[in-house]
Parts: structure tokens; C-alpha cells; sequence
């Protein structure tokens, strides 16, 4: 009976991380990477110094806002700090006769600016940076949204049903964690899915059912419509705010944005990260400070409302309930926001554990499937798209995230549509090694992709050093050591993917000689290896 049930877990566990299995290796992959999404918001963006004096910046983004858009609907101003390079800025512009306000605080690109460190407009290269990745790993790209969020939402569904199964039929799991055994095939490669599984095991249960509650509403809708029949009100439960006031025609000056950030950090008891502005410049005039995600683990975080006219304050919003804490917990440790860089290089590896531990699992399906075709040397339809499928996906992808990298720096600075063309350039690159992938052999496709990949990133940090003359001693002087950081991890993930490149190369090359060193048997007509 227990032989049957692990029997039984071992095929759901095949199954459950293979069906969806190159979708989890992108959604890990991307998520890994978008721990690190501010730093590289600034990576991308050369042209911006790291921020020293927040309120000087905000003193700046007013004084913009008040030139550049004075009779706007509302204004958005996200507070920057030493990870956030700068402050982007959005205004809404009041709505023409008979027209409904949009939502929202993402503006068009005429209506948002960059105010830098030392409070003007900064002009730097358009681009995504970490936004990209944080967007992607839930709602891909080129498709809409809400089947994004569908495939992504089942492909998380798999992932913490793998987890599960594979906890039952691996029984000697721990065990085999402390064991690698090299250049032994099948065997190698299942101790390096134990090892990458059983190292951050507790993280991987937490991350994957944590993006399954970000998901929640989407997934398991069925509690929300039993209790809010209307969306408002489930809107006002999770994110209560002060009501909205309508422009009395009465202009007036508004305070200064500062000296309201300073109370609410102080009643806050945390920094600032977000502020909104409704009907500037009126009589009406409203500021709503939101306390910064990275503040806190929640991230449904609190906020209060000042009289835009005399600073007096209008609300404060209330504690949140059981079921919105437990939520907006959820949803913080799934993000990591709130984590300092220790715990972030933490999240960082666990996640780059992750990734192994699907990218190795999918490998393991073919090298364990190879082994019990009739003729390995000829295997089925099915067998070919799986190997080159995960050849175009875990070799493919990082090179195309390279591409991208390469795009940020090459791309013309005022050429348009400069960001959408970087991850065009990202999709590009990884059409380029599927069609390579699916001309060439697996073992030479392999080594082609992952050394190419890893020289593409190797040669950035010394570009950044002819182009902007950056170097391992300017973070030194001036205490500014993200970029360099950025480098020095590119190098590192660089001279990984040239070694296990070089590996997989030694790897085929011994297999070819061992091939070809057979012999019959004289008597029986059986291949035979050669004796060591």
C-alpha cells in the first residue's frame, strides 16, 4: 500500500513539474531576479545619481508639478531613498466636459518626468529595468493579462503540488542532499535536483503558496462574491482611503509637500513611499501620504490625508482587519520589499535555488526517458520537442535577458519607444536561439547558448568601464557602490554559465569518445564499453 502511494506521487510529481515546467523556470527566473528590481531600475538608468537628500527631491517634484501641470486632476509623486534613484512624478490632467476621470497613477509618457537628486528633471535613457522582470513573472508578455495570470496562477498550482509529491517520494531526501555524485548521469543530475530542492525547501513552500494568495481573487473568487456583491466595497475594505472632494473653482496655494511628509512619518512611525495629490492648486485641495512597502511586511500599508490648504489633518486610516493583514503579510513576504540586503541576498539565492531545482528537474526527464527509449539514438517526436524545449528555455531565455542588458546600453538614448524596443530586443534574441536550437544538435546547443550568455555578460561591466568610466575605485570614493555590485555579480553569474558550459562540452565530448571505443562482442554481437 505505501509502495503504491509513492508510486503514485512519483508520477504526479513527474507530470506536475513537466506539463508547466519551462513557465515556472521563467516566472522563477524572472522573480529572482526582480528581488533586485530598484537596483536595477538605477543599473539601467547610468545617467542617475543615488539619492542622499529625499526632501530635496520632493521639494523639486513640487516645484514641477506647480510650473508643468498647476490645474491637474491629481498628482502622484513616489518618495525616492537610497534604493529608489530619484522620483517619478505623474499628473492626471482634468477630465474635458462629459468625460469620466481615469484611474490610476501611471501617466502617458507626456504626462510623468523623473525629478533626479538634485531636484530637476532628469533626461535618462527610457527603460523598463527590474520593472520588466517583477511584471513578467506573473503577467508574461504579448498576451492579455488576465490569461497571463491564468496560465501563471495554474503553473504556481503545479509547482506547490510538485513540491508536495516530491517531499513523499524522495524518503531519503535529506539524506541524499549531502550526497553528489559527479559524471554518473541520471544519478548526477537527480542528487542536483535533491540538493537545489531540499536547500531552500521551506522558502520555495513559502514563495510558491504566497503567489498563489496574490492570485487569490482571481483563483478563488467565490468567497469575495458571497460577501461583496459590489466591487466598491471590497475596494474600500482592503484600501480605505478619505473620500474624494470635488475642485471648488477657488484657487489657492498649496503647502509644502515636505513639511506634510515629516508629520506623516512621524504619526506613521515609517518613512514615506508614496504621495497623492488631489485638485492642486483649489481650495479643495487634498495630500495623501502612504507609508513606504519597504517599511513594513504588510504591504497593505497605512496612510493619512491633510487639508491641502492649511496642513491640518483630515484622515487617518483605521487598523486593518484580521483577513487584510493576513493577506497583505502574505503578499509582503511573497515580495520581500521589506527585507535589508542581507535578507535579500538570502531571498536572492533561495530563488536562484528555485530555479535550479526546475531548470535540473526538466533535464532529468529527458535524461531519464533517454535511458529507457528502445533506441536512444533515435528517439520519438515527443522526446525531441521536450529536449529542445528546454534547451530554448534554460539555455534560450538567460541569453535573452543578456540581449536586453546589451539593448540598455546600445539602444539610442532619445530613439522612440526606446524601452518597448529593449524587450523586443529580449524576445528577439530568444527567437534567434530557438531557431538555433532547433537547427543544431542539443549537446552543441547547449554549449553555444550558456557560453554565449555568459560572455555577453562578462563583457558588460567593461563596457560600462570604457563608456562611463566606471571602475572598481569610484564606489570607494564616493560610497556609492551599487553599480559596481551589479558588475561584480554579472561577472560571477558570467564565469557560472562558462563553466557549466565547459562541462556540458567535457561531458559530451567523453560521451563521443566512449562511443566510439565500443566494440562487439564476438560472441553474443553485443556492443561492448571498453574496459578501464
Amino acid at each position: 500500500m505505501n509502495k503504491g502511494f509513492r508510486q503514485s506521487q512519483s508520477t504526479l510529481h513527474t507530470w506536475s513539474g513537466l506539463l508547466l515546467g519551462w513557465v515556472l523556470f521563467l516566472v522563477f527566473l524572472c522573480g529572482t531576479i526582480a528581488f533586485w528590481r530598484e537596483g536595477l531600475n538605477r543599473y539601467m538608468r547610468p545617467e542617475l545619481a543615488r539619492v542622499e537628500q529625499p526632501m530635496t527631491v520632493l521639494a523639486g517634484a513640487q516645484a514641477f508639478l506647480q510650473t508643468k501641470a498647476p490645474d491637474a486632476k491629481s498628482w502622484s509623486i513616489t518618495m525616492p531613498n537610497t534604493r529608489i534613484p530619484g522620483s517619478q512624478v505623474f499628473w492626471q490632467p482634468q477630465p474635458k466636459e462629459g468625460e469620466e476621470p481615469t484611474r490610476g497613477r501611471r501617466g502617458r509618457g507626456d504626462t510623468r518626468a523623473l525629478i533626479g537628486e538634485d531636484g530637476q528633471v532628469v533626461e535618462a535613457r527610457e527603460t523598463r529595468g527590474g520593472e520588466f522582470f517583477y511584471r513578467f513573472h506573473f503577467d508574461l508578455y504579448y498576451m492579455p493579462v488576465i490569461w497571463a495570470r491564468w496560465l501563471v496562477g495554474a503553473a504556481a498550482m503545479m509547482m506547490l503540488v510538485a513540491i508536495l509529491s516530491g517531499i513523499v517520494t524522495h524518503k531519503k531526501i535529506f539524506r541524499d542532499f549531502f550526497t553528489l555524485r559527479r559524471q554518473k548521469g541520471q544519478r548526477s543530475w537527480l542528487d542536483g535536483h535533491n540538493a537545489s530542492a531540499v536547500l531552500a525547501l521551506p522558502f520555495h513552500l513559502m514563495i510558491t503558496y504566497t503567489g498563489l494568495v496574490t492570485l487569490m481573487a482571481m483563483l478563488m473568487p467565490w468567497a469575495i462574491l458571497a460577501n461583496y456583491t459590489d466591487r466598491d466595497k471590497l475596494s474600500d475594505a482592503l484600501f480605505p482611503s478619505s473620500a474624494e472632494v470635488e475642485r471648488a473653482g477657488q484657487p489657492t496655494p498649496l503647502v509644502k509637500l515636505t513639511s506634510l511628509v515629516l508629520d506623516a512619518e512621524r504619526r506613521l512611525g515609517v518613512p514615506a513611499g508614496f504621495i497623492q495629490v488631489s485638485e492642486p492648486g483649489d481650495a479643495s485641495a487634498r495630500v495623501t501620504v502612504n507609508a513606504a512597502s519597504s517599511a513594513t511586511l504588510s504591504s497593505r500599508t497605512a496612510s493619512v490625508t491633510y487639508n491641502g490648504t492649511n496642513g491640518a489633518l483630515v484622515w487617518q486610516s483605521p487598523p486593518s482587519g484580521p483577513a487584510a493583514t493576513t493577506s497583505g503579510v502574505m503578499i509582503g513576504l511573497h515580495a520581500g520589499r521589506f527585507a535589508d540586503i542581507t535578507l535579500r541576498w538570502i531571498y536572492f539565492l533561495c530563488g536562484a535555488a528555485g530555479t535550479l531545482m526546475v531548470a535540473s528537474g526538466l533535464v532529468l526527464w529527458t535524461v531519464k526517458r533517454r535511458e529507457k527509449l528502445p533506441d536512444p539514438s533515435r528517439p520519438h517526436l515527443g522526446f525531441h520537442i521536450v529536449e529542445r524545449l528546454n534547451v530554448a528555455v534554460i539555455g534560450g531565455f538567460p541569453f535573452a535577458i543578456a540581449c536586453m542588458f546589451w539593448a540598455n546600453r546600445l539602444l539610442p538614448v532619445a530613439m522612440k519607444d526606446r524601452a518597448d524596443w529593449e524587450v523586443h530586443t529580449l524576445f528577439i534574441g530568444w527567437g534567434l536561439a530557438l531557431v538555433f536550437v532547433l537547427v543544431r544538435r542539443p549537446a552543441l546547443s547547449w554549449v553555444a547558448l550558456l557560453g554565449a550568455t555568459g560572455v555577453l555578460l562578462a563583457a558588460l561591466p567593461f563596457y560600462n568601464l570604457l563608456r562611463f568610466n566606471q571602475n572598481l575605485l569610484t564606489p570607494l570614493r564616493t560610497g556609492d557602490l551599487l553599480p559596481a555590485g551589479v558588475d561584480i555579480s554579472l561577472l560571477i553569474i558570467a564565469a557560472a554559465f562558462v563553466a557549466v558550459a565547459r562541462r556540458v562540452a567535457s561531458y559530451k565530448t567523453g560521451q563521443a569518445k566512449r562511443r566510439s571505443r565500443r566494440h562487439a562482442d564476438p560472441q553474443t554481437g553485443l556492443m561492448l564499453e571498453p574496459a578501464e
